[in-house]
Order: C-alpha cells, then sequence, then structure tokens
C-alpha cells in the first residue's frame, strides 16, 4: 500500500510540472527503443522534397509506429518491420541511418525522385525480405553488402542510374532469391554465373543496360525460372541450349543483342508454357520449327531481324491466344508460289492484332484477309517481298487495321475502292509496286490517314477531290 501511495505521489507531482500530454510522450519515449526512432528522423532529414506532407506525421506527437509508411511488428512491438514510402513524390538521399533499422524485413522506396548512392548499410539489414527502390534517379554501384541479406527474396531497382558491374559475391549467400529486377539502368560488365545457382530465382529481369558476355550456363539449372528478361544489352554468344528444356519458362525476352544459334526442332514440346519468345534482332539462324504450332500458350512471337530461312509453319492453328507475330527482316520464304499458305492457317487466331511478314523472300499472291485473317488486326506488314498479283478486295474485313504495309513488291491491277472501308487506317504503303489506274476516290474516307505512299507505280488520272478529307494527311518528305 505504500509502494503504491508513492507511485500516485511522484505521479501527481509529474503531471503538475509536465502536464498530461508530455508526461505521456515521456512514458511512451521510455517504453520505446529509441534506435528505430533516431534511424526514421534522421532519414527525414536527409529528405528536402515532400510536396504532399507525406512525412508531416513523423514528429513527436505521435508513436512513431504510427508515422505514414511504417509497420511495426507483433512480436517486436518497438521495432519497424516495414517501410513503405513508394509513390510519394519525396526527393533526397537514402540516409545511411536505414541500415540501423536492424528488424526490416520490407522495404518500398519505389516511385520516388531519390538520388545518390544506395548506402552500404544496407547490408545491415540482416532480416530483409523485399527491397524496391525502383523509378528513381539513384546512382553509382550495386552495394555488395546487400549479401549480407541473407533473407532476401526480391531486389527491384529498375529505372534508376545504377552503373558498373554486378558484384560477384552478392548471389551465392542469396540462397532464397526469388525475384531480381533492375532494368533501364547502366550495369556493364558480365551476369554473375552463380546467379544461376540459386534454385528459388523465378524472375530474371536485367534489360535495357550495357550487359556484357554470355548467358550463363548455369541458367539451365533454375528449373523455377518463369521470365528471362535480358533485352537491349551487349550480350553475345549461344543462347544455352539447356534454357530450352525450363518447362517453367513462360517468358524469353532477349531483343536486341548478339546472340546466336537455332531454336531445337522439339522447342514445341520442352516449352509447353511459354507465353512471349522474344528473340528479335539478334543473330539466331536455321529454320523456324514446326512443333512450335503445339505451344498453345503462345501470345507473342517475335522472330524479326535475324537470320532464320525457309518455309514458315502452315500448321499455326492451335495457337488461338496468339496476338503479335513477326517475322521480318529475315530469309524466310522458299520462293514458290505457296509461300503464304500459312497465313491460312491462322484462322483460328482471333486475337491475332500484329502480323509483320515485310523484307523476306516470300513469293505467290496475297491470302484471302476476308475468310483467313484476324479482323482484329491492327498491323499488316507484307512490304520488300516478292508478292504478285492484285490486292484481293478482301482486305476490305481488316476493319481494325491502323497500318498497312505492301511496298516494294510485284502487285498489279487497280488500288480497290474497297481500301476505304478501313476506317482506321493511319499509314498507307503501296510504292514500288506495279499497280495502275486511278487513285479511288474512297480514299477520301480514311480520315485518320497522315501517312500515303503511292509513289514507285504505274498509277494516271488526277488525284481525287475527296483527298482533302484527310485533314491529318503530311507531305511526304
Amino acid at each position: 500500500m505504500a509502494a503504491l501511495l508513492q507511485f500516485f505521489l511522484v505521479f501527481n507531482i509529474l503531471l503538475l510540472f509536465f502536464g498530461s500530454s508530455s508526461l505521456m510522450m515521456m512514458m511512451i519515449v521510455v517504453g520505446n527503443n529509441e534506435t528505430d526512432r533516431f534511424a526514421l528522423l534522421e532519414l527525414k532529414k536527409q529528405i528536402y522534397d515532400d510536396p504532399y506532407g507525406a512525412l508531416s506525421s513523423w514528429n513527436d506527437s505521435i508513436h512513431f509506429c504510427n508515422w505514414v509508411g511504417i509497420t511495426c511488428g507483433h512480436r517486436h512491438r518497438q521495432r519497424v518491420i516495414s517501410l513503405d514510402l513508394q509513390g510519394k513524390s519525396l526527393g533526397g538521399n537514402i540516409s545511411p541511418s536505414i541500415g540501423n533499422l536492424t528488424f526490416l524485413h520490407s522495404l518500398d522506396m519505389g516511385n520516388n525522385s531519390f538520388h545518390g548512392k544506395i548506402p552500404q548499410e544496407i547490408g545491415n539489414l540482416i532480416r530483409l525480405q523485399y527491397i524496391v527502390f525502383q523509378n528513381n534517379t539513384l546512382e553509382g554501384e550495386l552495394p555488395s553488402s546487400l549479401a549480407n541479406c541473407t533473407h532476401l527474396r526480391e531486389i527491384r531497382f529498375s529505372y534508376n542510374n545504377l552503373v558498373g558491374k554486378i558484384p560477384i559475391e552478392l548471389f551465392t549467400p542469396l540462397s532464397k532469391l526469388e525475384v531480381i529486377s533492375i532494368n533501364y539502368n547502366g550495369l556493364t560488365g558480365e551476369i554473375p554465373s552463380s546467379l544461376g545457382n540459386i534454385s528459388s530465382i523465378r524472375r530474371i529481369s536485367l534489360s535495357y543496360n550495357e550487359l556484357q558476355g554470355s548467358i550463363p550456363e548455369t541458367f539451365g539449372q533454375l528449373t523455377n525460372l518463369f521470365f528471362l528478361a535480358l533485352v537491349l544489352n551487349k550480350l553475345s554468344g549461344m543462347f544455352p541450349l539447356s534454357l530450352y528444356n525450363l518447362s517453367s519458362l513462360e517468358k524469353i525476352g532477349l531483343t536486341q543483342n548478339q546472340l546466336h544459334g537455332s531454336l531445337p526442332r522439339d522447342i514445341g514440346l520442352t516449352l509447353p508454357n511459354l507465353i512471349e519468345l522474344d528473340i528479335g534482332a539478334n543473330l539466331f539462324s536455321g529454320r523456324i520449327p514446326n512443333s512450335i504450332s503445339n505451344i498453345s500458350t503462345l501470345e507473342t512471337i517475335d522472330l524479326g531481324e535475324n537470320s532464320f530461312v525457309g518455309p514458315v509453319p502452315n500448321n499455326l492453328a492451335n495457337l488461338q491466344n496468339l496476338q503479335w507475330f513477326s517475322i521480318e527482316e529475315n530469309q524466310c520464304g522458299t520462293g514458290e508460289a505457296d509461300d503464304l499458305d500459312f497465313v491460312n492457317s491462322l484462322v483460328n487466331c482471333t486475337n491475332l492484332e500484329m502480323l509483320q511478314l515485310d523484307t523476306n523472300g516470300f513469293k505467290g499472291l496475297l491470302p484471302n484477309f476476308k475468310a483467313n485473317v484476324s479482323t482484329q488486326l491492327s498491323i499488316l506488314l507484307l512490304g520488300e517481298n516478292q508478292i504478285s498479283e492484285t490486292i484481293p478486295v478482301g482486305i476490305e474485313n481488316l476493319v481494325n487495321l491502323t497500318f498497312l504495309d505492301l511496298e516494294g513488291n510485284f502487285l498489279e491491277g487497280n488500288i480497290p475502292s474497297v481500301v476505304g472501308m478501313l476506317p482506321k487506317l493511319q499509314r498507307l504503303f503501296l510504292d514500288g509496286n506495279r499497280l495502275s489506274g486511278q487513285i479511288p476516290s474512297s480514299i477520301g474516307n480514311l480520315t485518320l490517314l497522315y501517312e500515303l505512299h503511292l509513289e514507285g507505280n504505274n498509277l494516271n488520272g488526277s488525284i481525287p477531290s475527296s483527298i482533302g478529307n484527310c485533314h491529318q494527311l503530311q507531305p511526304n518528305t
């Protein structure tokens, strides 16, 4: 009883001197772990731009566990386990004090304007599982200290200004890593082969950098990998054959490198779940395998700007999810009259929006668009081939076309008036053929047309006055 009376006496004296609100704050502070609070305040000091007052709550008027973007743990109630400041329009540096938040599991500072280097102190966050710095202007090299964060599952640093090599020692300790996404930066050097030893990896995105060397053979060991994107780097060598055996793969993105090799004949059996095959602008060669038609999940096939040869498989009817089929700038075709018969096999591809077949060696006639090509088609490119005869009137069925390119062929006869029944057409290339007759007045119906090429033909007569309806038409230069 005496102890209780003594407590109330001390409490009343403190209440008299400090007031109720100040006393409550003192009691909260006494019961807190000050390390995290001080670390957050130091972090705030280096954030000089906060246009929407996102950090206005970061003061002593409320407990730091209730500050915007802060989550404290249930087990360790005074320790910060999540710091989420993504999309707050914040600007400044990332303070080294962030390394004192040693109970952090999740750190998301993406979609802001942070700059400067990622502090090496980030390696003190040994409990960290998710780190997101994407879409900032961070500079410098990847901190090698991230190797200390052995619980990391996701690293997302895309859309920054990071440079230098990927530290060789970075990945070996990260045995739980599932996602690494560092697109749109300035990384150089080679991809460490140790990345291929992390069996938990599901997604590798290193596109739009300046990485060199070959794709590590060890990637063939990643049996959980479903997403591989290495677009627009300086990679060379052969695409590892072992990767074609990863049945988990859904996306292969290799566009704009210097990779070579051929597609295996059984690709349709070994990659049954593939959704995107993007290997354009490389040095791939050989034939397009017939088995590709077995991959019914395919939505995108981009084989353009390579050295593929021979006929295109004419059994593509199974690709009912196909949206984009591009084989432009290859050496496809056999020089026979049936070169384009494979287009007829696209009859079931009702989602097809883009068909790029230009700059190959295709001979023969244009297909019957009325019956055999998706009406969803928006872009049809058949220029720079050896296509002959006339433009079929069935072209009128492609009512969603925005771009039609038939230039540089051997087309004859008149421009069919049904071309004017393509209400969404914006670009029409018919130049460099043997077309004759007059320009149909129906061209004036194409009110969205802004680019028209008819030069290099045998057209005669006057330009129809209806072309004045094409208000967006630009002069050829």
